[in-house]
């Protein structure tokens, strides 16, 4: 019998994980409030007004920044609050109104610094919501599943130790061979009450290189 073991959804695109004890997905959605914020870089063409998929490189993320690593973010949806720490200081706002998103891009902006591209005008990145989109590496909301079994393996495979979070799923799992989950592809797998269509093995990009505590590529 496989058995879930972890539970995640990551607020902030880039940003930490936050642990659930239970979730509800709605029919074609993410995990509720799964990368529902995002940091676009000022040249990013992302239009609130009409928002569609990009990119992951246009916006603040561990391919590009690895010292976001470092950062914490928390979540709050009822009152409303995004709290993000670093050593020595943070910022702590209402992400669903104009003036906490922008106290918060104005603080994600100067950590990171000359890695903050702006727009040949001199726009600078700006923090969004929008409600119902999802910053995801996906045109389509979705979850991302990972079998403790097969990180267990490459661990062995490679003589490395493998922290999980490096690796972002929703969703990590114990109970399947290792590997089994990559046959998948096409099938069903019912999860609770929820039923999910496996579309596609993940696509690993240098995020996975971050070291999840000290921000640095090894």
């Amino acid at each position: 019998m496989m058995r879930i073991e972890q539970l995640y959804r990551y607020p902030v695109k880039g940003l930490s994980a936050e642990a659930l004890d239970q979730t509800i997905v709605e029919p074609g959605g993410a995990i509720p409030w799964d990368r529902a914020f995002a940091l676009a870089h000022g040249d990013a063409p992302f239009d609130p007004a009409h928002p569609a998929f990009l990119p992951k490189s246009n916006f603040m993320c561990l391919l590009r920044h690895g010292s976001i690593a470092r950062l914490r973010a928390r979540f709050v949806p009822d009152p409303s609050n995004l709290e993000i720490t670093a050593s020595g200081g943070g910022v702590s706002a209402d992400p669903l109104t104009v003036a906490g998103r922008r106290s918060i891009g104005a603080w994600l902006t100067a950590y990171l610094g000359p890695e903050a591209r702006h727009s040949e005008a001199g726009e600078a990145p700006v923090f969004h919501h929008v409600p119902g989109h999802v910053f995801g590496d996906q045109r389509a909301p979705v979850l991302s599943l990972i079998s403790q079994a097969s990180l267990d393996a490459l661990a062995q495979d490679t003589g490395t130790a493998q922290d999980p979070r490096r690796y972002r799923a929703n969703i990590y799992f114990t109970g399947a061979p290792a590997w089994a989950e990559f046959g998948w592809v096409g099938r069903r797998v019912r999860i609770g009450q929820a039923v999910l269509h496996v579309t596609k093995r993940t696509v690993r990009c240098a995020a996975t290189e971050v070291n999840p505590d000290t921000g640095a590529r090894d």
